[in-house]
């Protein structure tokens, strides 16, 4: 029988799971939830409020846009965050049991309040790895409440190779084999930079892999594009345009070479759609082929198509309504199942919502196991 992997869930952080777990060297530097004047809780940092703190309901995106303007009008918020807040949401061991609930036997688990915050400490590096490294210390208390259910993601950066790989040898004592890093630029340098090589050979080393999901990460497109208001929670264009950032990333790493001078890496794409992926591969050999022609030699010596990197080493979360039984068809078993639990933009019912589009796992076990699988092996 399969056992089924939900490829993307979350799990909240507490209010002061940072504070708990940060070095105390930069217990000033802890992010917290903290709740304004008329009872709003905020992620907040050195007393900046970096964005709201909602109990988000599976299927109901619109609640959160009534809560939103609630707050915009000076309106009391109509729920008590704590008293809200399932115990599944949070803690471990009740998220282990509810996926009987769901129907799952095990679930990677990404941050929740861990997506906001990002580009906005990037510029105060200290604060950015102190945040993380108490996540990721957090992360160890999972594997073990979970019980071996539950896969937590780490979360890193790529800035500084030694606090990269001190943080690797942690989490690969800690069982964690997963890592969420940005599909961006490194202080200017593409991903695939030779100078990078040695970080994405200590992810291999400590059987870590990474994984690209939707969050507030340094961006690839101009911020002139960016005109939400600054109270917006995703800007319009990201969202239309979510797959583009790391489809230019796994680019990146596929025509310099990475990935074939580390076959043992493995890449995630998470949250971040699927349907795009038969027509990037097309464009992918397409675009490889005509500019090794038009100029006289190819960027990178490669031995295998451009695509075949992709097959062998990249896989792709797929939600139910993108239809992975036909993206399968078309581009090869490279899809894996989610949920996105307790997410608005998420199901609580993943298999049922499979089913309706022809998926059961018994008939697809790529999509249900094995892909996912592929990615926590490393």
């Amino acid at each position: 029988m399969t056992v089924i992997i939900d490829s993307d869930q979350h799990l909240y952080e507490s209010r002061t799971l940072w504070a708990e777990h940060i070095d105390p060297a930069f217990a000033d530097e802890a992010l917290a939830i903290v709740d304004d004047e008329i009872g709003y809780p905020w992620l907040t940092w050195r007393g900046q409020r970096l964005d709201m703190a909602d109990v988000q309901i599976p299927g109901d995106t619109a609640v959160l846009g009534r809560y939103r303007q609630r707050c915009r009008n000076h309106l009391p918020p109509e729920y008590n965050y704590d008293e809200e807040l399932p115990a599944h949401y949070w803690d471990p061991s009740a998220r282990a049991k509810h996926l009987d609930v769901m129907g799952l036997d095990q679930a990677v688990v990404f941050p929740n309040f861990g997506l906001l915050w990002e580009r906005r400490l990037s510029k105060a590096f200290p604060a950015l790895t102190a945040n993380m490294a108490a996540w990721n210390r957090w992360c160890a208390t999972v594997v073990t409440e979970g019980k071996g259910r539950l896969h937590p993601v780490a979360h890193l950066t790529l800035r500084d190779p030694v606090w990269l790989d001190a943080q690797l040898t942690m989490l690969e004592a800690s069982g964690v084999h997963l890592a969420m890093i940005a599909p961006a630029a490194i202080d200017g340098r593409p991903l695939s930079h030779p100078d990078h090589d040695r970080m994405w050979a200590a992810f291999v080393h400590h059987g870590v892999t990474p994984v690209f999901h939707v969050a507030d990460q340094p961006r690839v497109l101009d911020e002139a594009f960016y005109t939400d208001p600054d109270d917006s929670f995703v800007p319009v264009i990201e969202s239309i345009f979510l797959w583009v950032q790391p489809a230019i990333a796994v680019t990146d790493l596929i025509v310099n070479g990475t990935l074939a001078r580390h076959p043992g890496l493995r890449i995630g794409i998470v949250e971040l759609s699927s349907i795009w992926v038969p027509q990037y591969l097309m464009m992918l050999d397409g675009g490889w082929d005509f500019t090794t022609a038009l100029n006289g030699r190819p960027l990178a010596p490669l031995e295998l198509r451009p695509s075949d990197y992709f097959h062998r080493q990249v896989r792709v979360a797929s939600f139910s309504y993108e239809q992975p039984a036909r993206l399968t068809a078309k581009s090869g078993d490279l899809f894996m199942c989610c949920s996105d639990f307790p997410h608005s933009e998420g199901t609580s019912t993943p298999l049922e919502d499979y089913a309706r589009t022809g998926c059961v796992p018994e008939q697809a076990d790529g999509l249900f196991h094995s892909n996912v699988a592929t990615l926590l092996a490393n």
